[in-house]
């Protein structure tokens, strides 16, 4: 069975092709999704494409993708403001790469803060952000860690 890799996005992604195209571009969600899918087989990776709207939604997505081969998330506006991403990312070894579709240091101040990056294996902005991430998956530093909760629990004896 091929591993998997889960790519995840967040807040407001639903509306890719539609919602500020000078910004994010005119691809829709469903043409990155062919196009990661594409990207994963090819790399011999299985995958799992979701969009919430929702942080618990993203968050509960996360716990399941704690024992896969990483995952890709575009946590979208909550990559600034969330620190349940963050506790989420710190409670699984599997890799996570952040990725941004946009230059997020060339727009608003609030934007240039992620409360995900002290946790994440990797960031990635601007329009190569997927494909770094894919690049990302491979690299060494992408291989499996222990969660914070992992490497502060005692051992009792086992």
């Amino acid at each position: 069975m091929a591993p998997t890799i889960h790519i995840l996005n967040g807040p407001n992604l639903n509306r890719l092709g539609q919602r500020e195209p000078g910004i994010y571009g005119d691809l829709s969600l469903s043409g990155i999704e062919r196009l990661a899918g594409e990207r994963a087989r090819a790399l011999g990776f299985a995958f799992v494409f979701r969009q919430s709207n929702h942080e618990g939604q993203l968050v509960d997505w996360i716990h399941e993708a704690g024992d896969s081969a990483g995952t890709v998330l575009n946590a979208g506006a909550c990559t600034h403001t969330s620190i349940a991403l963050h506790d989420a990312k710190n409670s699984i070894a599997a890799p996570v790469i952040e990725v941004h579709l946009s230059n997020v240091f060339a727009r608003e101040p609030f934007r240039h803060h992620s409360t995900l990056s002290p946790v994440v294996h990797a960031s990635s902005a601007a329009l190569a952000a997927i494909p770094v991430a894919w690049r990302s998956m491979r690299s060494p530093a992408c291989r499996p860690r222990k969660s914070a909760a992992q490497e502060t629990e005692p051992d009792h004896g086992r």
